[in-house]
């Protein structure tokens, strides 16, 4: 059965997967690679953890935990009973958590006004009291854990970092010397940074690409933060589940921390952008996202202790049965629904759930060769 001695390699593998969520904030320093995020990757992206996470869920994990209690000494009736239970109350217990995560969102689901974009505003479109319409006023934040309208959102966020790429041009053209003279450009005086009364804050809101009023920029970034904790609950399950996973078959294990890896990268830029779009600080924005991933290593943590001096066959097979039933509601609640509205024609989903339950069959099968 399980091997604690593959503790260690499980504790580096949920790391690994937690610290995927740093390659999403890390976004924050390149603004380019906003504009390339594309919609259908990203809804492909949660398609392929999906299938993973399901199809590893029915036949791995909880044929684990029936064994399990088999192991422990019950009848296979009884054992399959008590596998069962232990899945729907995995299930339950993440209803609740995802219950929670959404209690601390809602106060978040308000429209974010006075983050403008420069969009041409069409002949004939609605026109909210503020003189903006509807569509490009409104931005709701969203991501796994927090779903309402993330192509909206990320349409959104596009369009700040074109803002912020147009100014970081003009700045270099303002300061670029121009000169014919074959004696060469005299060196142009050191550019004074800009700075005001109200200290660099109030400086950064001079530019395009800043939340215009202190009000929605506090607003903006206690988002990000919530976001940040909502997301750490939800990675809490992923994290127990790769490390048990592992303890039990370090292959399954990998491919399973790369499946969680795969959807922790756009929860990273979910956090990361909102915060740093408040303040203009890309560290604390990329630091917050980080710290939403570490729920996960704390998660191991928590299993390797569970485990180290109280493990038996029934704390396996519930625990194995627990992880189950959490793992498919994060897929069914979560991951999917805001894979399809990233995609909502289903043009990449669906194949990319079946290609992820295939990936994971295939390396099933060559792992038992």
């Amino acid at each position: 059965m399980s091997d604690m001695d593959n503790a260690p390699m499980a504790f580096a593998l949920v790391c690994g997967a937690g610290a995927a969520t740093g390659i999403g904030a890390s976004v924050v320093f390149f603004p380019r690679l906003v504009m390339l995020t594309n919609e259908r990757v990203l809804a492909g992206s949660l398609g392929i953890a999906s299938g993973v996470m399901i199809y590893v869920s029915f036949v791995e994990i909880l044929f684990k935990s029936l064994g399990a209690f088999e192991d422990a000494g019950y009848a296979e009736d009884a054992a399959f009973n008590l596998a069962t239970l232990t899945f729907f109350a995995g299930v339950f217990v993440m209803l609740v958590l995802d219950a929670a995560v959404h209690r601390l969102s809602d106060a978040d689901m308000v429209v974010e006004k006075h983050i403008h974009t420069d969009v041409e505003i069409p002949k004939g479109a609605p026109v909210s009291a503020e003189g903006t319409p509807p569509a490009h006023s409104e931005v709701m934040h969203c991501c796994p854990g927090t779903i309402t309208n993330p192509a909206k959102d990320l349409k959104a966020w596009k369009a700040k970092a074109a803002e912020e790429m147009q100014n970081e041009e003009l700045t270099t053209v303002a300061i670029r010397p121009s000169c014919d003279s074959e004696d060469g450009c005299p060196t142009p005086p050191e550019a004074e940074p800009e700075t005001t009364e109200d200290g660099p804050v109030s400086a950064l809101k001079s530019h395009s690409f800043a939340v215009v009023d202190d009000s929605e920029r506090l607003r903006l970034e206690r988002m990000g933060l919530k976001t940040a904790l909502a997301i750490a609950l939800h990675n809490f399950p992923e994290g127990l589940a790769t490390f048990v996973a592992t303890l039990s078959e370090p292959r399954v294990g990998a491919v399973l921390a790369v499946a969680i890896g795969i959807h922790n990268i756009p929860e990273g830029l979910c956090v990361a952008l909102p915060i740093y779009y408040a303040t203009g600080d890309r560290k604390k924005a990329f630091l917050w996202a980080c710290l939403s991933g570490a729920s996960e290593p704390i998660a191991a943590a928590l299993g390797w202790w569970i485990l180290a001096d109280r493990f038996s066959d029934k704390i396996y097979a519930t625990m194995f049965g627990l992880i189950a039933g959490m793992m498919v509601t994060i897929c069914a609640k979560e991951l999917l629904p805001t894979a399809h509205r990233y995609d909502k024609g289903d043009t990449v989903v669906t194949y990319s759930f079946i290609a992820g339950m295939a990936i994971m069959a295939i390396s099933l099968v060559l792992f038992k060769v």
